[in-house]
């Protein structure tokens, strides 16, 4: 082929791939459906998690299991399904995924024990993991980096509604008699049926395949298997065991040895889950970075926020969803104005470094908290976190993806999330783990009930007599305390990190256009 011909095909090809914003939105109403549904998943279940727990008759351990079940099958399944994108049609994978949260969802629903029920969370993950990778990966595609802006607001608002909608819903539902906790999972079913119907009539992507792609199922192996030894070892640790015990040394040089193995495997094979290359960008490194430490920043330290607001200050899982808006405020308005505010400017640093403040200030200011704090003192709080959070977490994606080539946008993307969900499950189990500990202490000394090997049993305060319940109380709103202090440098550490990322202009073309740019300059095959 000549290379005007090459030319005029790929100018053909970018001509197809501009789509207008109606074809546009209408492609993206069904995966907005689709992510909506997964983060209702989660989010529905945050106020309900301590009646589920009681009522199944789980412990903190467990509590925590149930969180980071589902955040750790997200997190392994995300690079695969990065990989798989380039075998088959994404619209198909997109309604798989959906199709596996349904199952995930109906099992939980049906759970007869805490061991069932994260089981379902790991499948209800792994579908989450599909659409957490390719929402993104086909966004990139359809839109130019500088336009993504005004699309990552709607993307931004969608995320606020499901989070907001969830806690309400799962309050209201745990607090109807005639429902009951089960529902908070199946009521998200219709909603992911309603998403692959919408998808098969609006998702229309040209599929290109790559017949030499081979995924490494060996690597995948070996990094799923390291990094469940390590969060397994943190959540039995100090409970299970001594933290400094030869189990421990088991189990943490086990998990030294695989993921060692898996970065040689990685190095070795043509497609690897986590392309080392990859890192050599400068600017993907330090968002990988950032992104994993606002993932063990955001989620460890605020998934257990819903605990507090109910065993602590003594709300019902209705009303602690209502408490949950200050946050989700912040984040909708910062994450949607700041995402107008790029496509109009092309300017996007200041918006990282100005999150990165906001979130470590909002962190240090929650560090304050306790079973006596105030709640228009904590409403505040939660606004100054939730705007941080809003302008770091889509705008380090738009980041990445803005500076490195089409062909590697998929794996680019899929790394970044990856690490902010495995920044996310560490961070979760990690901090778990660390509240257990300071729960079972404090109610030890203080004379409240623990159960043997200091594990302590989530409590339904309503059911204490009162002088128990203000211990319980207090042994809660100081251990929850303690997880945001702890949350706080990690979130320095992520400002000092963004701080050293370099500004480059937006590009104005979509991802399949540079990607018919990028083919059209490789030299003819023979």
């Amino acid at each position: 082929m000549s290379a005007t011909t090459e030319t005029d095909a790929a100018g053909a090809a970018s001509t197809e791939a501009r789509m207008s914003r109606r074809e546009v939105l209408q492609a993206l109403s069904g995966l907005m459906v689709g992510i909506f549904v997964s983060i209702l998943a989660a989010t529905v279940v945050s106020n309900a998690l301590p009646v589920i727990i009681a009522d199944l008759e789980g412990s903190q351990s467990i509590y925590t299991w149930v969180v980071t079940a589902e955040l750790l099958a997200m997190t392994a399944s995300v690079p695969l399904w990065g990989k798989l994108a380039d075998l088959v049609s994404q619209k198909l994978l997109v309604q798989l995924s959906l199709t596996l949260f349904v199952a995930g969802s109906l099992l939980a629903g049906f759970s007869q024990d805490t061991t069932m029920l994260i089981v379902a969370r790991v499948i209800q993950g792994a579908g989450a993991g599909g659409l957490t990778a390719l929402v993104q990966i086909v966004m990139a595609a359809m839109i130019p980096p500088r336009e993504l802006g005004r699309y990552a607001g709607i993307f931004g608002a969608v995320f606020a509604v499901a989070t907001v909608a969830g806690p309400l819903i799962g309050g209201v539902i745990v607090d109807t008699s005639w429902l009951g906790w089960r529902w908070c999972f199946f009521m998200g079913v219709p909603f992911a049926l309603a998403a692959i119907v919408l998808l098969q009539k609006t998702l229309k992507l040209e599929q290109v395949t790559r017949d030499d792609v081979r995924i490494d199922w060996l690597g995948a192996l070996l990094i799923t298997a390291g990094v469940s030894t390590l969060l397994i070892w943190v959540t039995l640790a100090g409970n299970d065991f001594d933290w400094l015990s030869g189990t421990t040394a088991l189990m943490v040089g086990g998990a030294a040895v695989l993921l060692a193995l898996a970065l040689v495997v990685e190095s070795r094979v043509d497609e690897p889950v986590i392309p080392l290359g990859i890192f050599r960008n400068r600017t993907v490194t330090l968002t990988v970075v950032a992104s994993a430490l606002v993932g063990i920043a955001m989620f460890g330290g605020t998934v257990f926020l819903s605990q507090y607001f109910q065993i602590s200050l003594g709300y019902s899982p209705t009303e602690a969803g209502l408490l949950s808006l200050p946050m989700i405020g912040g984040l909708l308005v910062s994450s949607t104005v700041a995402g107008a505010l790029i496509t109009k400017t092309g300017t996007w640093k200041r918006f990282l470094v100005a999150g990165g403040v906001l979130m470590t200030l909002g962190f240090g200011l929650l560090s304050t908290i306790d079973a006596q704090t105030s709640i228009w003192l904590l409403g505040a709080f939660m606004v100054v976190l939730g705007v941080g959070v809003g302008l770091l977490m889509q705008n380090l994606v738009l980041a990445a993806q803005n500076d490195v080539p089409a062909r590697e946008l998929g794996s680019a993307t899929s790394v970044l999330s990856f690490f902010r969900s495995l920044g996310g499950t560490v961070g979760v189990s990690v901090l778990g783990a660390v509240l257990a500990s300071r729960v079972a202490g404090d109610l030890a000394v203080l004379g409240g009930g623990t159960e043997g090997g200091g594990e302590t049993t989530v409590p339904d305060v309503s059911s204490l007599p009162p002088e128990v319940a203000r211990v319980v109380q207090d042994a809660y709103g100081n251990a929850t305390a303690e997880l945001f202090l702890i949350a706080t440098p990690l979130a320095a550490l992520a400002l000092l990190v963004v701080l050293f990322i370099k500004e480059k202009p937006l590009k104005t073309t979509s991802g399949a256009e540079r990607l018919a740019e990028e083919q059209a300059q490789l030299p003819p095959a023979h």
